[in-house]
């Protein structure tokens, strides 16, 4: 496995938005991710999974303010979306693969160890990765999706969330889903982030910058197939006690998540905390960008100060 800065293909990378930082093409096993990376070389690492309809794109608020505290930020396209290598078939976007690709970019970059965080899909590869690969992280940061196994309970149970969660069964026919999709411009993705955020979240820039995104052959299918996989395979995790320092971050007015799903997964984390940010959405981090990154930094800092400390100690 490595990762190499070659030529980059047309598409939304770093250069194309003006961004202080380098898009790299990173093998991490049986799969390709264009990955945004910035901040300095020796800077403790911070991965950064975006999310559906997203892309690296996602975390555009955060990467330069995470690069400029002196953090190595790693912003993969994760698996089947825009520049990143689109397996063929559902079955390639089971969670276990994703999970396993986040341990594939740390092993390509040479680090034994990163804060992961992780929003809307991007958490719940995040929590995947923090149940079965904790040796992997130093500290979990979830954004708006539970702990997998309070989602899970709470599907089964609240009437509420499976209404709120209509449009997964709608993601699960052949086809249909994507060509409707593309029809007038990408008009349905296009309005299911404006008319689910804040007035004024997304600009006709970034709207423009994820079309570019979702344009790319066989994106929009192999987006959709994560879907499609996790209603197939139903998964369950191995460990249910996450025991890495975990924060959960959420827009309290989610139009797609109930609320109380966020405090029952504490339940679940040897060390967890929660901030609710009460006026935003699902798109916290974009509603709420300043302080999501403050969030962030404190985080992942705070393994900086541990690690220290243990050091100091050790030398006594």
């Amino acid at each position: 496995m490595g990762h190499s800065s070659r030529s980059v293909p047309s598409g939304l990378t770093a250069a194309s938005v003006g961004l202080d930082a380098e898009s790299e093409f990173v093998d991490v096993g049986d799969v390709t991710l264009h990955t945004v990376v910035a901040g300095p070389d020796d800077g403790d690492p911070v991965v950064l999974l975006h999310g559906f309809p997203e892309c690296w794109y996602g975390w555009r608020e955060q990467i330069e303010p995470l690069a400029d505290a002196g953090f190595r930020v790693i912003a993969p396209d994760q698996r089947g979306y825009n520049l990143s290598s689109k397996p063929s078939g559902v079955d390639a976007y089971g969670i276990d693969y994703l999970a396993g690709d986040v341990v594939g970019l740390l092993s390509a970059f040479g680090y034994d160890k990163a804060a992961v965080v992780g929003h809307d899909w991007g958490a719940a590869v995040a929590w995947w990765t923090a149940l079965h690969h904790p040796d992997r992280l130093t500290r979990l940061v979830a954004m708006n999706v539970p702990h997998p196994t309070v989602f899970r309970r709470t599907l089964t149970r609240n009437p509420r969330q499976q209404l709120k969660s209509w449009y997964v069964l709608f993601f699960q026919l052949p086809a249909l889903p994507e060509r409707l999709a593309r029809l007038d411009d990408w008009a349905i993705p296009t309005r299911a982030l404006r008319d689910s955020a804040r007035p004024e979240t997304f600009s006709a820039t970034d709207f423009e910058r994820y079309r570019t995104a979702w344009s790319q052959p066989g994106a929009y299918t192999a987006m959709l197939n994560w879907y499609r996989a996790i209603v197939r395979e139903r998964p369950e995790p191995r460990e249910t006690q996450v025991r890495v320092p975990t924060r959960i971050l959420w827009g309290a007015g989610d139009q797609f998540l109930e609320r109380e799903m966020a405090e029952e997964s504490l339940d679940f984390c040897d060390d967890g905390s929660l901030r609710y940010f009460e006026a935003a959405t699902h798109w916290v981090q974009h509603e709420e960008a300043d302080a999501v990154t403050a969030e962030l930094v404190e985080c992942c800092a705070s393994d900086t100060d541990a690690d220290a400390d243990a050091d100091a100690d050790a030398a006594d």
